[in-house]
């Protein structure tokens, strides 16, 4: 984005701002001075990054919650004292380890993380920084931050065979992961090796961290590279605890 766009959409945050009941385009578009389809285009993003909400009957646009958690980001403490039960929970159904990520530049840095409940040799991944494009965990950050990762320089390096290491496969699975609400790491950071992730939102749905399980491939996914049965929906169910208990008490 340029330097004249981040000015024009910082003028229709103010607008907005100072009209909490919302204002048309029509009177963005003249309070700007800009043409209606430059505003539209604006608003466009604003939306699709939670700033700016379009009521549905009126048409008028208003600040959106995003706006809300903009300064406010989780700290990674909270969060994981948020996670701690459900984490310990989701360990215990599904017999797999489970990792709570959170963006850290163009990483995934581990802030909890609970071993498989048996008695195989294991060690404590917390503070690691792992890649975004090679993990579950990186690629649910990618899918539901507000802006988009994707669009950033990171380094897609290769870690096994089965790394995305071009813009074009890295959006393919982010774009899966958007539609599905979960992402699938197969085989892509260490061989024999798979993960799941879900992610755990603020209140404009952004990803405040990802709950992931990791383990070996053929516990996680199918032969045919989906998940086991049921395993998506754990998950995605701890995660959205996770949720909604950091909404409720923030």
């Amino acid at each position: 984005m340029s330097i004249q766009s981040v000015v024009r959409s910082a003028t229709v945050l103010h607008l907005l701002g100072a009209a909490p009941e919302g204002l048309p385009l029509a009177d963005l578009a003249a309070g700007t001075d800009l043409a209606k389809s430059t505003v539209h285009g604006l608003l466009r993003t604003l939306v699709e990054v939670g700033f700016v909400e379009q009521d549905p009957d009126t048409g008028r646009y208003r600040l959106g919650s995003g706006i809300e958690d903009l300064g406010t980001a989780v700290d990674p403490h909270l969060l994981r004292s948020r996670a701690m039960n459900g984490a310990d929970s989701l360990a215990a159904r599904t017999g797999l380890e489970v990792r709570l990520g959170v963006l850290a530049g163009d990483s995934v840095e581990l802030v909890h993380h609970v071993f498989r409940p048996d008695n195989s040799p294991q060690r404590l991944r917390t503070g690691e920084l792992l890649p975004l494009h090679a993990t579950a965990a990186g690629l649910v950050l990618l899918a539901f931050s507000p802006v988009s990762t994707v669009r950033r320089r990171i380094e897609l390096s290769s870690w096994t065979a089965r790394t995305p290491t071009t813009r074009a496969a890295l959006a393919q699975l982010v774009r899966a992961a958007q539609r599905r609400g979960w992402a699938v790491a197969d085989e892509t950071l260490r061989p024999g090796r798979a993960g799941l992730a879900a992610p755990v939102r603020q209140r404009a749905g952004v990803a405040a961290g990802a709950l992931s399980v990791v383990g070996p491939r053929e516990e996680v996914l199918t032969p045919a590279g989906e998940p086991r049965p049921g395993l998506a929906d754990l998950v995605v169910a701890a995660a959205d605890g996770v949720s909604e208990t950091l909404r409720e008490r923030r």
